[in-house]
């Protein structure tokens, strides 16, 4: 049954009010009625078996659940709300006790003597059942229906804190990952700018390429890096036209090696993951433009496992000291971030820093849980 208690803002304290009656459709009308009936239906067999009377246990439920329903609601949707919810217990019970007190004198004073005995059991109707005894039977049994009630609706407004709780931390997890996704296009395309622009300053012939190529990687960091996840075989194609453009800014200068293996058919990877690596080899192993620099690529597939390892060279005091400093760079420190969001526990990463390499394995795995 869904017992509406209230609304939760995640921008400031929980508000209480009473329910909106149009807001009552027709599914939640149904779940109260069916609530209300298997109560009935169970109390009647319960106490019909006790006097072995099921017509009368079931006429006397229905004659008392007007009173019982007024009493569960005006609980539910004034006295936890008002009370009990913000933590004002005694002055809850008391109000409550009064309430039971007050519907168990009518049920006890009133209906019994001139409703319920008269029509359905005239020869059980004794002056013991207008004791006070008999009053306190009365309260203890109504306070039933209003414990099982308030535990429902308690459950239900602890479950909707926990789910606003959650969708709050989703929400926030959210926004830090399309901040820390946001931080790569400018990060990436400074770097890619003072290529273009190292090569217009050489007046070299393959400067109308590179804008072609970075062209094309835009493209791709625009459009389809904008989903959670994108085909691992475009990730891949993504990380050779920009290992193409650095091929072009640097020549022979320095020597790149990329090797793919295994099955990629069919995967998917969260986008731009893996480019950190590639960039930091590029910018902080060989930006001196040293000879005899080199790169080495090598990507392995193995079922939903999926392993890169980029070694550089540390080709120049100026570039080990750059390489020393890598790990606090914006790009490694951002891929370490949305490694933790995206993968969890499903990524290692190790780090190897010899005097004269560099070297980055990431193990990912591929299949979401």
């Amino acid at each position: 049954m869904e017992l509406k208690l209230g609304t939760a803002s995640a921008l400031g304290p929980r508000v209480w009010s009473l329910p909106d009656v149009r807001n009552l459709t027709q599914n939640r009308l149904m779940l109260h009625l069916l609530f209300w009936a298997v109560y009935v239906s169970f109390f009647g067999l319960l106490y019909g078996s006790y006097i072995d009377d099921y017509y009368t246990a079931f006429m006397v439920e229905l004659v008392e659940l007007p009173f019982k329903m007024a009493l569960v609601y005006f609980n539910m949707y004034y006295l936890m709300p008002r009370y009990l919810l913000q933590k004002r217990y005694l002055e809850f019970f008391v109000y409550l006790l009064l309430l039971m007190g007050a519907i168990g004198a009518l049920m006890q004073f009133v209906l019994l003597p001139f409703l319920i005995h008269p029509l359905f059991c005239p020869a059980t109707c004794t002056e013991d059942n207008l004791t006070v005894f008999r009053f306190i039977k009365n309260i203890v049994n109504i306070n039933y229906v209003v414990a099982i009630t308030a535990v429902i609706a308690l459950l239900k407004n602890w479950y909707s804190h926990q789910k606003a709780a959650q969708t709050l931390t989703q929400d926030k997890l959210e926004a830090e990952l399309k901040l820390l996704k946001a931080q790569i296009h400018p990060h990436f395309l400074f770097n890619t700018l003072n290529s273009l622009y190292s090569l217009t300053l050489k007046k070299s012939d393959n400067a109308p390429e590179v804008v072609l190529k970075l062209s094309s990687l835009m493209d791709y960091m625009l459009y389809d890096a904008n989903a959670a996840q994108v085909p691992l075989e475009k990730e891949l194609d993504y990380i050779k036209n920009y290992i193409a453009l650095e091929r072009i800014r640097y020549g022979k200068r320095v020597e790149v090696q990329f090797t793919e293996s295994g099955s990629i058919a069919g995967k998917k990877i969260a986008p731009l993951i893996l480019l950190p690596f590639v960039e930091n080899a590029f910018k902080h192993g060989v930006s001196t433009e040293t000879e005899n620099a080199w790169i080495r690529i090598d990507v392995k597939v193995t079922g939903e496992k999926l392993v890169l390892l980029v070694e550089n060279c540390k080709c120049a005091d100026k570039a080990s000291a750059n390489t020393r400093d890598m790990a606090s760079g914006i790009g490694l420190k951002n891929l370490q971030r949305r490694l933790e969001l995206l993968y969890e526990d499903r990524y290692e990463l190790e780090v190897e820093d010899e005097p004269d390499s560099y070297a980055a394995r990431l193990e990912l795995n591929l299949l979401e849980e």
